[in-house]
């Protein structure tokens, strides 16, 4: 399939398939268009992948709305304080597979209930979309006051920003989703989910390339989007 045809497989919908790297995670994540999330697409995402359900963010407009990264929100608490020294330790440690992660805050839309049902998180995850989608002809402080006045945290849903350089400073999953979606001029925010298999262990790329041509789902490797789209 030309790249060029995922926008409309994404416009549709449906779901595709994101395969990193055997040198990094080795990982395959299940991806749709943010926008175009249903509550069918949430609980495809926990029966199909069975990993965490999460929102891949442009790192321009993620910053543009104040969210920040988890790991400086930590970090800008824990100096000379013995209330948060447990996080010190914490922080000290290494990722096995990158240098830092790509989390920031974990959010609720206000009028979900308790944010974990597939409504709910389809209501967070569409709500966050059509706001990233604002964000592009919204002033700064625009974006921030309707970030806080339309989520609370802490809640069920994720979201991973990507890197500042995009595929040149990573390429995770966020990163090769959000190029992708940036190439494609589509709203650079897709909800996400990893395939897991039931031996306890990520799903292997085969058996997730295996599954994606069983049910006609499009399996995309991560260097054929950075071939494309860096």
């Amino acid at each position: 399939m030309p790249i060029e045809d995922i926008a409309k497989v994404l416009d549709k919908g449906e779901p595709i398939l994101v395969f990193d790297d055997s040198q990094r995670e080795g990982e395959t994540d299940i991806f749709f268009s943010a926008r175009h999330v249903t509550p069918a697409s949430v609980r495809f995402l926990r029966k199909q992948g069975g990993g965490m359900v999460f929102l891949a963010s442009d790192y321009a407009a993620s910053e543009k709305l104040g969210l920040p990264f988890t790991q400086d929100l930590y970090s800008s608490v824990t100096p000379n304080s013995e209330e948060f020294d447990l996080l010190n330790g914490m922080l000290s440690h290494s990722l096995p597979y990158d240098k830092r992660s790509s989390f920031s805050l974990f959010i609720n839309h206000k009028d979900t209930f308790t944010g974990i049902t597939d409504n709910d998180r389809s209501l967070t995850a569409k709500s966050f979309a059509e706001l990233m989608q604002e964000s592009s002809h919204t002033t700064g402080i625009d974006c921030k006051v309707k970030m806080a006045q339309n989520f609370r945290i802490p809640g069920h849903v994720p979201i991973c920003i990507a890197d500042q350089k995009l595929l040149q400073g990573r390429q995770g999953h966020t990163e090769l989703i959000i190029a992708l979606m940036s190439f494609l001029n589509l709203t650079p925010v897709a909800l996400g989910c990893e395939m897991l298999s039931d031996d306890g262990n990520a799903l292997s790329p085969e058996e997730a390339q295996i599954w994606a041509q069983e049910q006609g789902y499009l399996f995309l490797e991560g260097r054929q989007i950075v071939e494309r789209c860096q």
